[in-house]
């Protein structure tokens, strides 16, 4: 299958899933998984910054219009689209990463540098949206506990996705 219709595929199921199940999880009014932003995380590496970020913002309004957020995830998306190839670039070896794919996951890049790289960008996209979405800081412990489980949350379920899809080579 092409990388490109595979990206394509997976842009619809990340969409849906996040829009038909994702959404209906809210426990304690504290957590709130996300795994729409995997599709940002697992596109190629030589992708163009503005195609990127274009992308970033399709997928970002995409669910915006099925949350009726008024353009908070695009924004988060957009901010972790702008910011992917620094994170990968402090990431990546000398000669840059090795593999056919040349995507980002755990063969390419290894265990554990592909779950520092999840890691900082899950971190960086909820910081970015509940920042937005809280749009107060008169109660900061309620922003960064809201901020730090839902990224466990959100590293559990990218965590299931990646033993359910990774191929090994």
């Amino acid at each position: 299958m092409s990388i490109l219709l595979r990206n394509i595929i997976r842009f619809i199921l990340l969409i849906l899933f996040q829009v038909l199940v994702l959404d209906r999880i809210l426990v304690h009014q504290m957590v709130n998984p996300y795994l729409y932003m995997l599709f940002i995380l697992l596109l190629p590496f030589n992708i163009p910054r503005p195609a990127l970020q274009l992308l970033g913002l399709l997928l970002g309004l995409t669910l915006d219009m099925f949350s009726d957020s008024m353009g908070i995830h695009a924004a988060a998306c957009v901010f972790i689209a702008y910011l992917r190839p620094f994170v990968l670039n402090v990431l990546s070896p000398q000669g840059g990463f090795e593999g056919p794919q040349r995507t980002p996951s755990v063969t390419t890049m290894g265990i554990s540098q592909f779950a520092i790289y999840v890691t900082v960008m899950v971190l960086l996209h909820h910081i970015a949206y509940f920042c937005l979405s809280v749009f107060s800081f008169s109660d900061p412990l309620y922003l960064l506990m809201k901020i730090l489980l839902s990224t466990a949350a959100s590293l559990l379920l990218i965590l299931i996705y990646e033993l359910l899809f990774f191929s090994r080579k």
